[in-house]
């Protein structure tokens, strides 16, 4: 108690260095280097016997059965009725793991043991090392067991053959079942780490024979580290951030199987098929996605699904389609997720909220969309000798603004700085889009011929469309438009100033140095004239 008679709470002693470490010394080193050690010990026994035949083939798994079954014994007993010692858990890991490989050895090297009976068996030893983990609540166990078991294919050398991936397959199982049960980040890209080499390996050397059962086995795995990386969230539906380790394997996920799947059936000779694998993906991430938000399961999981599905999507489109409707394509995309983003949490999360990362895939489709218009459908130079085809570049260019000026609307409240960078964005399409369609129609002749005075009356409608938003500005006093429309009557003024003055013709120039000047008469009488009138009025109201 303090000197008020109020009980205060202390802090536990913090235990001194050297009982740390001794501590970690003789209780938890020594028990696996023994582990270890004994491991190696009847490993260079076996070797021994098999070197001077003493014991065959059927003898070997046997003793493989028996000897990793009474580890698994001793080292459950000794944890549960001798305390929960660490020498005991490094007995159970290994014991897990001699059943893997006894299992794979007597079906896969030696084969003994049916294919069928070695699966079911693996099953098993899968359901034992999920339930001691999971009881024990043994992270130890979990790594030793699950990913030892999920590396014994490569350990053996058995190939890449259907049992190995069926092995593999039931041993991530096992490690997706304690992920859904403990949340243990570490193990989920430990088992990725191990089984996505061999799948790859096995999809290499199998891509050319039985193509619909390979990309089955990728979808199944694809589900499997799908589950891995955020299944836990989803069924504890827990509001917490999604940790660093179940984004990344999010994300190598997509890349993995959606790029395997993609160039197997590009191998094959299948190229829409392999578009449609990738559409498919997308379509799975966002249908998960969707449903993320509709159940309220959890924001954040069902915000990154839909941003990879449609960041997938967007790879599948460009590879399936050509011109203007790519470019509407992931105008919409931009659009979908800024609706998205509207309605996403804005709780700081992992590399900030989920409206903030779903604000950035919009901007991404975005300018995936107006940089294909202006690589394509109506590049730079068009502004001085038109496009090859009008219509295209009007739908691109109409598309883009369209997704930006609604991205501006639905995140107005959610984000006003994105929102106004879209605003800008859609205004710029829509001028750039007048300015194609006036050289294309009255600047260049049919035959292909560039006409001058096209390029006078684009700096009239520069200049007109400056003036336009700075006197909206001025009535409506939005700073923006006003800044924005002066900075577009610059652009008009230099043009004219250089480009129109050095290669225009007399009477091109003449219209366009007039047009211009009556313009900024125009502008400067009204700019002078709402300003003096908005002094007054803010004088009127100082005086009441």
């Amino acid at each position: 108690m303090n000197e008020n008679g109020v009980e205060m709470k202390t802090r536990p002693a913090e235990r001194p260095l050297a009982d740390r470490f001794e501590e970690f010394l003789g209780g938890r080193l020594l028990a696996w280097i023994g582990g270890v050690a004994t491991m190696l010990g009847i490993v260079f026994l076996v070797g021994i016997a098999l070197e001077r035949g003493w014991i065959d083939e059927p003898l070997r798994i046997l003793l493989g059965f028996l000897g990793s079954t009474a580890l698994l014994l001793v080292g459950a007993w000794l944890y549960e009725r001798r305390g929960q010692t660490e020498a005991a858990l490094a007995v159970v890991g290994s014991a897990l793991a001699g059943l893997y490989t006894t299992l794979l050895v007597g079906t896969q090297v030696y084969d003994l043991i049916p294919a069928a009976a070695g699966l079911a068996a693996a099953g098993l030893v899968g359901v034992v090392g999920v339930a001691i983990a999971i009881r024990w609540e043994s992270r130890i166990v979990a790594a030793v067991g699950i990913l030892g078991g999920l590396l014994a294919p490569a350990l053996v050398g058995t190939g890449a053959t259907w049992l190995s991936v069926a092995f593999i397959a039931i041993a991530l199982t096992t490690a997706v079942g304690v992920l859904l049960w403990r949340k243990w980040d570490w193990l989920s890209l430990g088992a990725f780490a191990v089984s996505a080499p061999q799948l790859l390996s096995w999809v290499e050397a199998n891509q050319d024979q039985h193509l619909a059962a390979t990309l089955g086995v990728l979808a199944g795995f694809w589900a499997l580290y799908l589950v891995a990386s955020i299944g836990y969230e989803l069924r504890a539906r827990t509001p917490d951030r999604l940790p660093l380790a179940s984004l990344f394997l999010l994300l190598v996920n997509v890349v993995v199987i959606g790029g395997a799947g993609y160039l197997t059936l590009q191998h094959a000779g299948h190229p829409s098929v392999a578009v449609a694998w990738l559409l498919g993906l997308a379509a799975g991430h966002i249908l998960l996605g969707a449903l993320a938000f509709r159940e309220a399961i959890n924001a954040e999981v069902g915000s990154l699904l839909v941003a990879v599905g449609l960041g997938l999507s967007a790879l599948g489109l460009a590879d399936a389609l050509d011109g203007p409707v790519l470019a509407v394509s992931w105008a919409a995309a931009a659009a979908a997720l800024a609706y998205m983003a509207s309605r996403a949490s804005r709780e700081p999360g992992l590399f900030g909220s989920s409206a903030q990362r779903l604000m950035a895939g919009a901007g991404a489709c975005l300018g995936l969309g107006l940089g294909h218009v202006l690589l394509f459908e109506a590049p730079p130079e068009a502004i001085f000798s038109g496009v090859e085809n009008l219509d295209e570049a009007l739908i691109g260019l109409g598309a883009c603004a369209a997704a930006a000026f609604y991205a501006r609307f639905v995140l107005r409240d959610v984000e006003p700085y994105f929102s106004r960078v879209c605003e800008a964005t859609g205004a710029a399409a829509l001028l750039y889009l007048g300015s194609v369609a006036i050289v294309d129609t009255l600047g260049v002749t049919a035959s292909g011929e560039t006409r001058q005075i096209g390029q006078a009356l684009l700096s009239a409608f520069w200049a007109l469309t400056g003036l336009g938003a700075v006197v909206y500005g001025l009535l409506r006093d939005i700073q923006r438009l006003r800044i924005g429309g002066l900075a577009l009557l610059t652009l008009a003024i230099a043009k004219v100033y250089t480009y129109d003055l050095a290669a225009l013709e007399q009477l091109p120039r003449v219209i366009s140095f007039i047009a211009l000047g009556l313009l900024l008469l125009v502008g400067a009488f009204a700019y002078q004239r709402l300003q003096v009138g908005a002094r007054e009025e803010g004088g009127e109201v100082a005086a009441r």
